[in-house]
């Protein structure tokens, strides 16, 4: 009579990986997931809860600029054609929702579309501001990108606490090699937030009320989908 033969393994094995089937569950959670924070972001696109409020540091609407020479770029194209700009907070659900496709769309259109990220700490969130002073730290260490991303990856981590997570993010910093006495010299130096203010106060005179807020060659976009966003950078980078 023959040997019944196994039956197949459907538990994680630790020298083969995942499953078959654990590893299409994963990947669906993944999709949903997606759906679930682009959502989330087309419906909060410009309009955060914790609206901009507070006084202007010093930027009159008569010199605010959408992108200012000293602005970070999160990509700079070979062949610039457009320009989209993001009023981000660090601290906000929708802006963690659109990080992914901001990713997306900067390597998509990499070679005609720069992308420019510019600070928006937004008053009802504890540590948006000691976020944006972390990743302006690291920026002058040239490492704002890598920073930049290490705070939407761990956001769930660390936000919406009144504690200060201001050691959290110096550990970001000796994670990514950072020389720590410069970082904690730029902490402490008040040029670091009059930098990260220089941009809320742009944002503020440029009618910024919440986060993400997008411009696309100096114009305010709200895009209600992803295949809108394509679009009108499509047309930007036509014209």
């Amino acid at each position: 009579m023959p040997t019944p033969a196994p039956a197949p393994n459907t538990t994680p094995d630790t020298k083969q990986g995942l499953s078959l089937q654990n590893r299409i569950t994963l990947g669906l959670l993944a999709a949903v997931a997606l759906v679930v924070g682009l959502a989330i972001f087309f419906n909060s696109l410009g309009n955060d809860p914790s609206q901009a409020e507070g006084t202007d540091t010093g930027t009159g609407a008569g010199t605010a600029e959408v992108v200012r020479e000293d602005s970070h770029r999160l990509s700079q194209a070979s062949d610039e054609k457009a320009i989209l700009v993001e009023f981000l907070d660090f601290e906000c659900e929708a802006c963690l929702a659109a990080y992914p496709l901001v990713e997306e769309l900067s390597e998509e259109y990499g070679e005609n579309l720069t992308v420019v990220s510019r600070y928006f700490p937004l008053p009802g969130h504890p540590n948006s501001e000691t976020a944006a002073a972390a990743v302006e730290a690291a920026a002058q260490q040239d490492k704002f990108k890598e920073m930049h991303a290490r705070m939407y990856e761990t956001q769930t981590e660390w936000s919406h606490t009144n504690e200060d997570r201001s050691p959290v993010f110096r550990g970001y910093a000796k994670d990514l090699g950072l020389d720590m006495a410069a970082y904690d010299t730029a902490i402490a130096d008040p040029a670091t937030m009059e930098r990260v203010n220089i941009d809320k106060s742009d944002g503020m005179a440029l009618n910024v009320e919440g986060t993400p807020t997008f411009f696309l060659d100096g114009e305010k976009i709200q895009p209600a989908t992803a295949e809108e966003f394509r679009s009108l950078i499509e047309t930007a980078i036509a014209d």
